[in-house]
């Protein structure tokens, strides 16, 4: 299959493929193989890093960035996208839209000088940002000479439709021969018997458990940790052999584990601080655990990890801090800043203005991740209470609009053990019922939401009665399954005593007012009210705690609006945006 999309690219044809499979199993060979077999095409390749996936585009700029001198054939509006993406220019976040097609663009432009192969390895590991417009890009492939391979772990549902290559262990046979070739003397039978079992076929396994170790244990009983998971046993060999170098080599392992950029110059800068000289690396290197050449490569992510959490929590700071202070502010502010934070022994005010800055440049190229990632980190290295639980509730709203909900929990717990004003305890409220709503536990939401209306009562009328409006429609979306406190009748009674709106009202006020005296006094009293405004109502959308409900299409079982449902006297109103917050 990889020789057919070779032969498919040369020919003018566009192929998209992601090749899947566990640790170790052969992806990134397979990668390497396509690289050496393509020839005549231009080569450009990417790979996720655990360590970048909060910075925005970080992944899609590794892949570009040998291609920017193509930027200025691009349209204008894609060009300004993709350039402030990538930081190479101010302006307002960027359009997911736009930077997909830029980039689509820009790829489809290289390959009609010549066809291009795209290889992105490790895909799990990429930034959301950064996944989402490759997989754009796959998806819309035409007639270019181009072609996009992935390795993975497991297929990301952002490429569902993507054909798929699932790469297997080897087959018995062929991992004994693979491990006779790697084997320097004799093996007793049963050893290699346990060793290919145990591998289950994986070559880095077969490759990795046998390394370090003397002839005598081979042929003499060697046994593995039975059962135990490939990763882990890998990993164990990298700590080991990374433990057997010296420490200067050690200490320019972390260095290089510390900071994913690749970048030979920023490591040796950093490690010339801490007194490591170039002859380190010789250890390293033939220990076959990393590279040093244009970029910095570690044999496997697992040497990486192995690398850095083998070393003792004091040395991966001094490693970070070498690296903040080796790394230019004017060029790469915001890497700078993620370094100065790791390497933070605790609170540190300067550090955590710092991360807030970088969250807002994050936010600006629509890095919603990223800026999440900065803000929690500022949370945490901040000592003052009220700036605590301030920053841990701004962490929080970024960690919800990028999807991390568990994470978002955690923030808002952080935030209300802090120091809250009335108004951050009210948005405390809101956002537990916007989680509650998207996590399957929406009855807890209307009582949540009702309690955020009664906080701002004295500090915003329009605040209040939105949020009044949101535990109304919420207690009717949730119905029986509403918890303590948001029954609909309850809050429909206290919905009716909200404050009044500060101007004419708007098709929202009308439809908190008379919903709320229909399920509390009756038809009667709230008919009229909502036949003020039909045509606003029919054709403006209404927010319920971030989930879109079509209030005509609700029949409500609550003995006080009898049999009808509500929206015969409101008409067909459409579904609300997830953002929508007052109908106008």
């Amino acid at each position: 299959m990889l020789d057919r999309l070779i032969g498919a690219v040369r020919g003018g044809e566009s192929r998209a493929l992601v090749l899947t499979g566990e640790p170790g199993v052969g992806k990134t060979a397979l990668l390497e193989y396509l690289a050496v077999q393509a020839l005549g095409c231009r080569v450009v390749r990417a790979a996720g890093v655990q360590s970048e996936m909060e910075l925005a585009f970080a992944g899609l700029h590794q892949l570009c960035a040998p291609l920017l001198n193509r930027l200025e054939h691009l349209p204008g509006p894609q060009r300004d996208a993709l350039r402030t993406a990538f930081g190479m220019s101010e302006g307002p976040a960027p359009d997911r839209f736009l930077v997909g097609l830029a980039v689509l663009g820009l790829l489809s432009e290289v390959a009609e000088q010549r066809p291009l192969i795209c290889l992105i390895d490790d895909e799990q590991w990429l930034d959301r940002a950064s996944a989402q417009v490759l997989a754009f890009v796959a998806r819309r492939l035409g007639a270019e000479s181009m072609g996009l391979v992935f390795a993975a772990r497991t297929v990301h549902s952002d490429l569902g439709g993507v054909p798929e290559l699932l790469v297997e262990g080897l087959r018995e046979a062929d991992a004994r021969a693979l491990l006779d070739a790697v084997l320097t003397g004799p093996i007793d039978a049963r050893v290699r018997d346990q060793i290919v079992f145990e591998a289950r076929g994986n070559p880095l396994a077969l490759l990795e458990l046998t390394r370090g170790l003397a002839p005598a244990e081979l042929a003499g009983g060697f046994g593995l940790p039975g059962l135990m998971p490939l990763s882990g046993s890998v990993e164990e060999n990298f700590v080991r052999r990374v433990g057997a170098l010296p420490q200067q080599s050690r200490r320019l392992l972390l260095i290089a584990a510390a900071d994913p950029s690749g970048d030979p110059a920023l490591v040796w800068r950093a490690a010339g601080r801490l007194g490591t000289g170039t002859d380190a690396a010789a250890p390293a290197t033939e220990a076959g655990l990393v590279e040093f050449g244009t970029r910095v490569r570690f044999r496997h992510p697992l040497a990486r990890s192995a690398a850095y959490r083998s070393a003792s929590a004091q040395d991966r700071q001094a490693a970070h801090r070498a690296l903040a202070e080796a790394t230019d502010p004017r060029l790469d502010p915001d890497r700078r800043a993620w370094h100065r934070a790791q390497a933070a022994p605790g609170p540190d005010e300067d550090v955590a203005a710092e991360l807030e800055h970088s969250a807002g440049r994050a936010r600006a190229r629509g890095g919603t991740a990223a800026a999440a990632a900065f803000l929690k980190q500022a949370a945490l290295l901040t000592l003052d209470p009220a700036g605590r639980a301030g920053r841990a509730l701004d962490a929080a709203r970024a960690t919800i609009q990028a999807g991390a909900f568990d994470v978002a929990w955690e923030l808002l717990a952080m935030a209300e053990s802090g120091q809250l004003s009335d108004f951050q305890q009210a948005s405390v409220d809101m956002m537990r019922a916007q989680l509650a709503f998207i996590t399957s536990r929406g009855g807890d939401a209307p009582a949540l939401l009702l309690r955020a209306a009664e906080r701002l009562r004295p500090i915003d009328a329009d605040l209040s009665r939105a949020a009044y409006l949101d535990a109304l429609l919420g207690a009717i979306f949730a119905g029986r399954l509403a918890g303590p406190g948001g029954d609909v009748l309850e809050v429909a009674r206290a919905a009716g005593a909200a404050p009044p709106p500060r101007r004419a009202p708007r098709a929202s006020d009308l439809l908190l007012d008379g919903t709320a005296a229909t399920v509390h006094v009756g038809y009667a009293a709230g008919v009229p009210v909502l036949r003020q405004g039909p045509g606003r109502l029919r054709s403006r959308h209404v927010r319920r705690g971030g989930t879109a409900t079509d209030v005509s299409g609700v029949h409500h079982g609550h003995p006080a609006l009898g049999r009808r449902p509500l929206g015969d006297a409101l008409g067909p109103v459409p579904p609300t945006g997830a953002r929508d917050r007052h109908a106008q």
